[in-house]
């Protein structure tokens, strides 16, 4: 995945080391030491297959990013927690059922 431009942002340069974990169904990225994953020599992020598939990332699919550069914290969600987050916030604003 490219993401340059914030890579940039957050101090990742080529070959930096990061960590990548499944967390609440999204995948949260930190730097690393001797982490099996590091940006790409053009910019890209990797996203493992396996990550992809816990998360249920399809090849393909929108993701927001959301960067907490001063934590050194990316955090890579996928378009159903996205949705569910949006559905959830819009059935509180329309005075629905908080339980729901």
């Amino acid at each position: 995945m490219s993401a340059q431009h914030l890579l940039h942002e957050m101090g990742w340069v080529p070959g930096h080391r990061l960590d990548i974990q499944l967390c609440h169904g999204m995948l949260v990225i930190t730097s690393g030491r001797d982490d099996w994953y590091q940006v790409g020599s053009r910019g890209e992020l990797p996203l493992p297959a396996s990550a992809r598939q816990m998360c249920r990332i399809e090849p393909g699919q929108p993701v927001l990013l959301a960067a907490f550069i001063t934590h050194d914290l990316l955090v890579v969600h996928p378009v159903s927690t996205v949705a569910r987050l949006l559905t959830d916030l819009h059935h509180q604003i329309s005075g629905g059922d908080s339980d729901r």
